[in-house]
């Protein structure tokens, strides 16, 4: 498996009273590394990650692509063979085995171009392959949430960012119960792998749809983000960072509460707040 981190020595500078001093010091650094996602040998999409949790991710993004909904669906995943400059394993390229009736709706929807770890559309065919079909018929939402459980989910959040802490340059997302329950937390370089790192967890454990619960991110709220929460029946989508107006009505539209600028004391609702209880 790909390294979490890495090490490299770097040049530290700091402005005193009597100027900038400079000296060498060794820090540490989230590691990125493309992923390969293939379908009956064919590439599928490609996206840059943080290695670790890969066969979640993989998951994650088939759920967030409208591929896949079941685990059953996905019959079989495993790394391909491929090797660095010195040999070893890199497990970056995945083979996915889906049902037979999905492959070619896999193959018709994959991404032709390069995407990073942060771009989330970016490198679709389509532009409609944007606006992925939402269930017809959405489980009955079974979601309350106190104001005050919904503030404290940041600080939650963070306290468990191992990856984070240690490197200061990934993005997290956690799955929390209504009564502010960590049910899960993926860290990746992307936000989007977060997110997807967390659905595909549930989806290999049998557990979506996600209804009742609620998803913390530590960026901003956009249009993706909130797709893929629709996509995985989560309720309520609350981010640090500032939501678009596309992910304000898409979450109008799919029934999901939005929640932004969640720091400290406050924060904001966008769409259906009676899921908050004050």
């Amino acid at each position: 498996m790909g390294r979490l981190t890495t090490r490299r020595r770097i040049t530290r500078l700091q402005r005193t009273d009597t100027g900038v001093s400079s000296r060498p010091r060794n820090d540490v650094l989230a590691a990125e590394e493309p992923l390969e996602l293939r379908v009956g040998g064919q590439t599928l999409t490609v996206t840059m990650r943080t290695p670790g949790h890969d066969f979640e991710l993989a998951a994650g993004l088939l759920v967030s692509e409208g591929l896949v909904s079941t685990a059953e669906q996905l019959r079989s995943m495993r790394y391909c063979s491929g090797t660095d400059e010195l040999g070893q394993q890199t497990y970056n390229v995945i083979d996915l085995d889906l049902d037979p009736a999905l492959v070619q709706a896999a193959l018709s929807t994959r991404r032709h171009l390069m995407t990073s770890s942060a771009c989330g559309i970016c490198g679709t065919t389509s532009i409609h392959a944007v606006h992925k079909a939402l269930p017809e018929h959405p489980p009955k939402p079974q979601l309350s949430i106190s104001a005050e459980t919904l503030l404290q989910l940041p600080d939650t959040l963070r306290a468990n960012q191992d990856l984070f802490a240690s490197t200061g340059g990934v993005h997290a997302a956690g799955l929390f119960s209504g009564t502010g329950e960590l049910l899960q937390l993926r860290e990746d370089v992307g936000r989007h792998n977060a997110v997807d790192k967390v659905v595909g967890a549930c989806l290999l454990n049998g557990r979506l749809p996600l209804t009742g619960t609620a998803v913390q991110v530590s960026g901003r709220a956009s249009f993706e983000l909130v797709q893929k929460a629709a996509l995985a029946g989560v309720e309520l989508l609350s981010a640090v960072g500032a939501p678009s107006s596309l992910a304000a009505e898409l979450a109008e539209t799919a029934g999901i509460t939005l929640a932004g600028f969640s720091r400290g004391n406050s924060l904001n609702i966008y769409t259906h707040p009676h899921r908050v209880r004050l």
